[in-house]
């Protein structure tokens, strides 16, 4: 049995869990900071870092105390290096360095695009070689990327986006008809109630074989719809505007993913993981449309969250040939990242 205390604070969600074997989380505290940062529609760096020195301490002490774990009892302890806001970051590595010397366990270095994939495993009763090797996406507010991963610890970059990442185009077009920050559960329950063929979309990037994502163009179609029916926009309408938004915003996805696998036939599942993976919407359609088995996370597990991390670490802990390099408590320990 290996136990992993992950540590997250890339943006405004301070977190920390326990995970064993890097598939079953024994705790998992998550205290988001989306009341703070409401007021000014998006996230700001300088306060994010200050709420995050106020409750690191707490939030990894709950964790601890909910898995009835003590810091001794752990195997090492992960910590996101990345990508994020640095002054956000910082408070988390900080906290992780000086908890590994204080406790003297390896310290391991995670990337935070990279374990939203393993957000996607955590609980799932599949062994890994009916997983791997897989496509993986992660779509969220800062990231719109699909990877080819022969394992788990290597990812081969297939798509991104040139512009807009998924999650973000959401928000911004709440943004743009005043519906709040974030975006995307609010345009999720009004689609709902909403009818996609009445405002057919632009498709962007629409060759499968061509495999980028593209939102900005989706977004400007939405500003001018707007403006077209601003004297007479309605309530039924505003429904219909997020719902055929929605549609072909989730439809890119699903087409690039059938591209993926087109192109990595060896491919033997999906995974799917960030913000935007939370969407029952964006559920069905790659179950029904999608040609290999497709795995998503728990709802608990879409957003930022320090489970994931320590899912990461735990596999990049076993994987490695020597563990004494994660015991190096300075910053050489973070050699084979960068900030970003």
């Amino acid at each position: 049995m290996t136990l992993i205390l992950g540590i997250e604070s890339s943006c405004d969600e301070t977190a920390a869990s326990v995970v064993r074997d890097g598939r079953q989380a024994l705790s998992s505290v998550i205290k988001s900071q989306i009341d703070v940062h409401r007021a000014f529609g998006g996230v700001v760096p300088e306060i994010a870092a200050r709420e995050h020195l106020k409750l690191i301490d707490a939030i990894v002490e709950q964790a601890l105390r909910e898995a009835d774990c003590t810091l001794d009892q752990l195997d090492a302890i992960a910590v996101t290096q990345g990508p994020g806001l640095i002054g956000a970051l910082l408070v988390g590595i900080a906290y992780a360095k000086g908890l590994a010397f204080a406790s003297g366990k390896p310290l391991i270095p995670v990337n935070h695009v990279e374990a939203h994939v393993q957000g996607a495993v955590l609980g799932l009763d599949v062994p890994e070689s009916e997983l791997y090797p897989c496509l993986a996406l992660v779509v969220s507010g800062g990231h719109t990327n699909i990877y080819y991963m022969p394992e788990p610890t290597v990812y081969e970059l297939l798509a991104y986006s040139i512009d807009d990442a998924c999650g973000e185009s959401f928000d911004k077009v709440a943004k743009l008809f005043g519906l709040g920050y974030p975006g995307g559960p609010v345009i999720e329950e009004l689609a709902q109630k909403g009818h996609a063929e009445h405002y057919p979309m632009p498709r962007m990037m629409e060759q499968k074989n061509k495999l980028l994502f593209s939102y900005s163009g989706l977004k400007t179609y939405m500003v001018n719809l707007r403006g077209r029916h601003a004297a007479d926009m309605s309530e039924e309408k505003l429904r219909d505007f997020c719902a055929s938004f929605q549609e072909e915003a989730l439809g890119q996805l699903v087409r690039k993913l059938d591209g993926a696998s087109q192109q990595r036939p060896a491919a033997r599942s999906i995974l799917i993981a960030g913000g935007v993976a939370a969407n029952q919407r964006f559920r069905a359609l790659a179950q029904a449309k999608l040609k290999i088995p497709v795995y998503f996370p728990q709802l608990r597990f879409c957003s930022d969250n320090a489970a994931m991390i320590a899912a990461l670490g735990y596999q990049h802990y076993v994987k490695a040939n020597d563990t004494s390099v994660f015991k190096q408590l300075g910053w050489d320990a973070f050699s084979r990242y960068q900030f970003s």
